[in-house]
């Protein structure tokens, strides 16, 4: 397997048989949870957009076609983003942001749809990212509002 793959696939996590977009965020989740509770916001957020980054030049030098299956480090970067939102890691808090994530990479409602139709290496990552952002801010939303809630 080459680099780029690796790079790509999570550390092959892309190339599980059954769901490999839902392990590739659960690789992200439990990553993200272990940086952002170890080294804090900052890091895993400096690491989000290395993975973006990284993601979309792996993404190229594999030559991957639209957003073939095994692709999945859009996944992780697009979940450690939506971590973001958390004040600190709770088990609940990590559910959420798991659900939240999934759900908005599932359904691309608004710009996440957009960016899924740019069919290019820079719209595979776009679209999990923009989830993640949105991902976040809904998350920070409801904990200003009931800050004890998952957070």
């Amino acid at each position: 397997m080459t680099f780029s793959r690796i790079i790509a696939s999570a550390g092959g996590a892309g190339f599980f048989p059954k769901a490999p977009g839902t392990v590739g965020s659960l690789v992200g989740l439990v990553l993200g949870c272990a940086i952002l509770g170890l080294a804090g916001h900052w890091v895993l957020l400096v690491l989000a957009v290395m993975a973006t980054i990284g993601g979309i030049l792996a993404i190229r030098a594999a030559q991957a076609k639209d957003d073939p299956g095994w692709v999945v480090i859009d996944e992780v970067a697009g979940q450690w983003l939506t971590l973001l939102g958390l004040f600190h890691v709770t088990w609940i808090g990590a559910i959420v942001a798991f659900a939240l994530f999934r759900l908005l990479d599932i359904t691309k409602p608004g710009p996440i749809g957009w960016a899924d139709r740019m069919h290019s290496p820079t719209g595979v990552m776009l679209d999990d990212v923009i989830a993640g952002l949105i991902g976040a801010v809904l998350i920070r939303l409801v904990l200003l509002w009931h800050p004890a809630l998952f957070g």
